[in-house]
């Protein structure tokens, strides 16, 4: 037979229910512990149940009456004061307390306490005992330990965050947000926030069509990612902002609000729009640059086509602009730039373009064009407000510029094409005389083809082999003898015969072909002179002419002296020339550049004296052996008295300062007179010889080609001088 469970006892009615045995199941079998104590300073036990060891490590008689340990001792410390606070507090209004606090067991474990209990008064109602309950609740607390440690970790990511959060109501206001977002968006607080905006779409999105995207995406797909928006801080200024969110349901399915993250993107917009506008505009004058004019001239056409009007693409090149730019340096051209660019911007309407095509070149985009006069009436201007006088560090510099003009319909109708036809006219007009303006016609694409086909063909020209060297003779005034000569450039190119410099060394400045090309005339110079010299020609020296694209390249002076070491050449014997507008602006950066040429021992000359902004002081400074007088000043020495006197004043200039003077382009009997009577040293020109190859060169040298001597003017001492070759009167 089954054996009976107490249970089962106690619902048997025919057996009697033993309340004591009851009793004593349930406070055994209990979690906790049941307990009576006395209301004194130590909570002395009078009765603890079993589940005394089970909870505090002692045994019921080692606590009852404080046999052992009193409850109050194994309470620890800093717990006793706020325990017995609260149960006292409890006890005075006959209420039932509940307290948590921490026992340190008799293993030294320490634990959680829950304890309830209710006061007992005796018969003269005094408050006596407690009687209650406990129950270990360490692992209760160690769940709410971790879960208070999670939230605290929340509330300080929530409040701390760099990035705004918040939680949204589908109707359109905020239930909760954190103090980023109250910042990015200018409250002073998250609760500012939350009362002011009531309504996110219509105070919050500068678009509000941007927030019902935002909506419908949160609809559709239940979150947005990297959503970009401009919105209104609370002062009115306009931010960027980048929403990441999701939506928050129900169990039914249905919305209960939204969350996420906004991040202040603003300034990475700054970027992008600061990166987006440097691809499109050019960094010095903050002008349309080649990509965005392109796009306006395309804009510009569209428009036209849809009005019946024309457009027209106006060329403008700055005339000079690359002897300033050589001679004073980047930083003063780079503020030309700049004043040109802010002067052609005066000339146009509001919805006209004026963009930089690169170095001195400008385009205008003129649109709403209806005919050649309204065109010309703005160019007309344009001439008039370029040739306004430009101040730079005290001095003053005369401007102009070179205008071509194409028009659309009938010079082309896409950009490329405009802007070549404009192109081809600019360089007609700078052909005819610059400061000066001309239209497209189709005859100039001869003209754009030969140029392009030109250019194309110096390429390849120092590698095919096709550039020689003339020399001009330079004539001692008092001995007639030669004592120098010119190396002078000339292209034999294939097809085309002998180029001139005139026609192709703006070309190589342009292209930047211009080193390499000096560079070779260098080595070639030197490596002749040293040629004459080994074939026992008497020794003379050679003259280079520098360009200042060349002067300013940091390797010159290395190319200097590898041309002279590698022809064996005496440096005494090579001469190098800079013109005289070069050389008087940025004197103290360019004399510093001359000492560094003039320790290898070469001279320095400065060609076309009197025609630059010469300045005295800054000469008297340099190293510099000769003077040049342009041939523009020699060519009417004999009928010009300003001319005469220009001549002379150089002269007793470059004595002065201990330098020689060399007169160019002395073509006549009377050129030679007047220079002998003044003392001139050198001269150079026609009336001796043109430039010739170096083989008729070396023969002049030998002596072997002489013509009838011309006896000096009388009475001046000067000796015979001889016009040895191709004399011109």
């Amino acid at each position: 037979m089954k054996p009976q469970t107490l249970l089962d006892q106690a619902v048997t009615e025919s057996s009697p229910l033993d309340i004591t045995r009851l009793l004593t199941t349930i406070t055994t079998n209990l979690v906790g512990m049941i307990y009576r104590c006395r209301v004194d300073t130590t909570w002395t036990m009078e009765y603890v149940s079993d589940c005394c060891h089970r909870l505090t490590g002692y045994q019921p008689d080692e606590v009852m009456f404080n046999k052992r340990i009193s409850f109050d001792q194994i309470t620890l410390p800093e717990d006793r004061e706020r325990v017995r606070r609260d149960i006292h507090a409890a006890l005075e209004k006959n209420e039932i307390f509940e307290v948590e606090y921490r026992i340190q067991r008799a293993d030294g474990r320490v634990c959680w306490m829950l304890e309830r209990g209710v006061g007992i008064r005796d018969e003269y109602g005094r408050m006596v005992w407690i009687e209650g309950y406990m129950q270990d609740i360490s692992e209760q607390m160690s769940a709410n330990e971790a879960m208070l440690e999670a939230v605290r970790r929340y509330s300080s990511i929530f409040e701390h965050a760099t990035e705004g959060i918040f939680q949204t109501a589908p109707d359109g206001h905020y239930l909760n947000a954190n103090p980023a977002l109250a910042s990015i968006y200018g409250h002073a607080s998250a609760g500012e926030l939350i009362r002011h905006l009531r309504d996110i779409q219509h105070q919050l999105y500068v678009s509000p069509t941007r927030r019902s995207e935002f909506m419908e995406r949160m609809h559709e797909k239940g979150e947005v990612i990297n959503f970009e928006s401009q919105v209104y801080r609370l002062d009115g200024s306009i931010i960027w902002i980048s929403e990441n969110a999701h939506t928050v349901r129900k169990p039914d399915g249905s919305v209960l609000f939204f969350e996420g993250t906004v991040v202040d993107i603003t300034e990475r917009k700054q970027h992008e729009a600061k990166l987006e506008h440097l691809a499109s505009h050019d960094s010095l004058t903050g002008l349309p640059n080649r990509s965005l004019l392109r796009d306006r001239i395309d804009q510009a056409i569209v428009k036209a086509r849809r009005e019946g009007s024309k457009v027209a693409v106006v060329f403008v090149d700055l005339d000079h602009f690359k002897l300033i730019n050589d001679s004073l340096g980047h930083h003063v051209g780079d503020r030309l730039l700049l004043e040109v660019a802010a002067r052609l911007v005066t000339c146009v309407r509001s919805h006209d373009s004026v963009a930089r095509q690169g170095g001195d070149e400008f385009v205008l985009v003129l649109t709403e064009q209806h005919g050649d006069t309204e065109t010309l009436a703005i160019i007309s201007r344009l001439l008039e407000v370029i040739s306004r006088p430009w101040m730079n560090d005290g001095q003053e510099f005369g401007l102009s510029c070179s205008v071509g003009i194409s028009c659309y319909p009938q010079d082309g109708d896409d950009p490329d094409t405009l802007l070549r036809c404009a192109d081809a006219a600019m360089y007609k007009a700078k052909a005819s005389g610059r400061s000066t303006y001309h239209f497209y016609t189709p005859e100039l694409n001869d003209a754009i083809n030969e140029r392009l086909e030109l250019e194309n063909s110096l390429r390849h020209a120092l590698e095919r082999d096709e550039f020689r060297v003339h020399y001009q003779p330079r004539i001692d005034t008092s001995s007639g003898r030669i004592v120098g000569a010119e190396a002078l450039i000339r292209w034999d190119c294939p097809g085309k015969g002998i180029i001139p410099p005139d026609s192709f060394i703006s070309i190589a400045e342009e292209t930047g072909l211009i080193v390499p090309i000096g560079r070779w005339i260098l080595q070639e110079a030197c490596r002749q002179n040293s040629a004459w010299q080994r074939a026992g020609l008497p020794p003379i020296s050679v003259s280079v002419n520098l360009s200042p694209i060349q002067f300013r390249h940091a390797g010159l002076v290395k190319s200097v002296a590898i041309a002279l070491q590698q022809a064996n050449l005496d440096p005494a014997y090579l001469e190098l020339e800079l013109t005289e507008s070069f050389v008087m602006h940025d004197a103290e950066r360019i004399n510093v550049a001359m000492q560094s040429l003039k320790s290898l021992g070469v001279d320095i000359s400065v060609d076309d004296f009197g025609t630059g902004y010469s300045s005295l002081s800054y000469l008297k400074r340099f190293p510099v052996d000769r003077l040049k007088v342009d041939k523009s000043f020699v060519r009417d020495i004999d009928t010009d008295p300003d001319d005469a006197a220009i001549v002379r004043a150089i002269i007793t200039l470059g004595h002065a300062l201990g330098l020689k003077v060399v007169a160019e382009g002395v073509e006549t009997q009377a050129h030679l007179e007047f220079l002998q009577q003044h003392h001139c040293d050198e001269l150079q020109g026609y009336y001796f010889s043109r430039p010739v190859p170096a083989i008729e060169m070396g023969a002049l040298l030998g002596g072997l080609q002489t013509c009838t001597p011309l006896q000096a003017a009388s009475g001046s001492g000067m000796g015979n001088i001889v016009p040895i070759r191709g004399t011109a009167s």
